[in-house]
């Protein structure tokens, strides 16, 4: 064995050998600095991320580069301060650091910033050199649909981040399906209606909505801006529409309910922990700060494989992500996720702890997931409040039908049960772009919509002003939709408002949609990137 393997194996692991609120020096710290002995200072405690490194959803490179070091300033502009509490071992925590043994040399240098690649002109001849045209980013007030906000975020945004929100599962199916679902519903007008005054107003679980839009939970909004989640509790304070707080959030819970104005009402999405005990604090905090409903996701025991994502991670860092391990074979990359997000969300969560969800907590519970009949009466029968028609966004299994797709299955089915819309809500999300498709989806059933990947880039374009503008668009397409529609309020809405005669037919042949081709970011094989 090598010296560093052998003080790899001499070294205290456990948290009898360093407690949590000893003191460390950081010299101490800084003798664990390799891959084989990982300690990594955040927030002025060091953890011991040996074997997490391994498994980091982000590659191991990212933690190792800065073993032996404080790298609070590359973890603060993604992740929350407490995330670590919720993902480690308490023995894993060696120890908080003594602030006056820090020096410069300890403290890990955030990377610079990708910038997207300048767009090229074309050359006039053959001799002429290429002109290289830099992205000018146009004012907001320019911004006519959610498709802008697309264009503009994939400009802005670091690269890796936008792999991230970018990418679907495997080969990208199902996520460009959910948009084109809706065009798959036609729309049947009726005429001579007073339509002189439109109203949009709804209840979402009770809680007063400007239009039936929801902003959905999603993961990390710091990649997408500095101010995040506090951004969009704000924004959607100012659009008149609740949002679905992050469990995996990049502000910590106690940061996100404090955005809050006096008065707003937000729900909580939650991943259920193979420790309940940590998902039973979560839930009674939220539940002591007013939160109104409780959305249990369950379509995520495994991790999808996003391709994107996962190419733009390799490429981002070299290819030496894992050194030698991987020339070996040794580390098995395409599990690295899955094991990371198990210890956070619970694979063995079944029909059978529905009862317990229940108990503990007396907010309404509904599941965030459903994509079938069966499951939805199931939930029904299980006393749970609703159900949202989701496919996690197209992240998760390919070639799944989107949520708009199963609805006018699950209604049919909740209405042979004996549920109704008053006991039983149902959402559906993935692909609302448009005013129209929250139109089509009240029509249906739905009691609103939620959308993800619009409020991402919207705030990434413009900050928290792009969200309430990414709205106010909606507004302006619903508005227009429910008169020419021939129905001035929500409840007029119903299903002889559409036709849903090729919704489940997939060969149906379509007008190209120019501004999704335009701005769907294609997949790519190794070899042409």
């Amino acid at each position: 064995f090598g010296s560093r393997a052998l003080a790899s194996c001499l070294r205290p692991r456990s948290a009898s050998s360093i407690s949590s609120t000893m003191s460390v020096s950081a010299e101490e710290v800084a003798k664990h600095n390799t891959k084989e002995d990982c300690w990594v200072v955040l927030y002025g405690k060091a953890y011991d991320l040996t074997k997490f490194a391994k498994v980091h959803p982000g590659g191991a490179k990212l933690i190792t580069d800065a073993a032996g070091m404080d790298a609070t300033a590359i973890f603060d502009p993604i992740h929350p301060k407490d995330i670590m509490d919720k993902l480690l071992k308490p023995s894993l925590t060696m120890g908080v650091v003594d602030a006056s043994t820090i020096k410069p040399e300890h403290v890990a240098k955030a990377p610079e910033a990708h910038k997207p690649a300048p767009k090229k002109k074309k050359a006039v001849s053959a001799e002429a050199e290429e002109e290289i045209e830099e992205f000018k980013k146009p004012p907001l007030n320019a911004m006519l649909n959610t498709f802008d906000f697309e264009s503009v975020a994939r400009e802005v945004m670091e690269p890796q981040a936008w792999g991230y929100y970018s990418s679907g599962g495997d080969d990208e199916i199902t996520l460009r399906d959910n948009h084109m679902a809706f065009q798959r519903i036609t729309m049947r007008p009726r005429i001579l209606v007073n339509v002189r005054d439109i109203d949009m107003t709804t209840q979402i679980l009770g809680v007063p909505a400007s239009l039936p839009l929801y902003f959905t939970a999603t993961a990390l909004a710091k990649l997408a801006h500095q101010d995040g989640e506090v951004a969009i509790v704000k924004a959607a304070k100012k659009a008149g529409v609740p949002y679905m707080l992050p469990t995996l959030s990049s502000y910590t819970l106690d940061e996100m309910l404090a955005a809050r104005s006096p008065d707003q009402q937000v729900f909580s999405q939650l991943y259920v922990n193979p420790e309940r005990s940590r998902s039973e604090e979560y839930v009674k905090k939220l539940e002591e700060a007013g939160v109104q409903a409780l959305f249990v996701t369950v379509d995520a025991p495994q991790l999808g494989r996003r391709e994107k994502d996962m190419r733009n991670k390799f490429t981002q860092q070299g290819s030496d992500v894992q050194g030698d391990d991987e020339d070996d074979g040794a580390v098995d990359r395409s599990q690295g996720a899955t094991r990371a997000i198990s210890s956070y969300i619970d694979p063995g969560l079944n029909w059978e702890d529905v009862p317990w969800l229940k108990k503990i907590t007396s907010m309404k519970v509904l599941l965030k997931g459903v994509q079938c009949g069966e499951d939805a009466v199931e939930a029904f029968k299980a006393g749970l409040a609703g159900c949202v028609l989701s496919n996690h966004g197209g992240r998760q299994l390919d070639t799944c039908r989107p949520g708009i797709e199963v609805l006018p299955e699950v209604m049919e089915a909740l209405k042979e049960a004996g549920a109704t819309k008053e006991n039983f809500a149902v959402f559906i999300d993935g692909g609302v772009r448009r005013g129209g498709d929250i139109f089509k989806a009240v029509a249906l059933g739905a009691q609103a919509c939620g959308v993800g990947r619009p409020v991402l880039y919207s705030l990434a374009s413009y900050g928290q002003n792009g969200i309430v503008r990414m709205v106010h668009m909606l507004q302006d397409e619903l508005q227009m939709v429910m008169r020419l529609a021939g129905t001035p309020n929500i409840p007029s809405i119903t299903e002889k408002h559409v036709i849903t005669t090729n919704l489940a037919d997939h060969i149906v042949p379509l007008p190209v949609d120019n501004l999704t081709m335009k701005t769907y970011q294609g997949l790519e094989p190794a070899a042409k990137l």
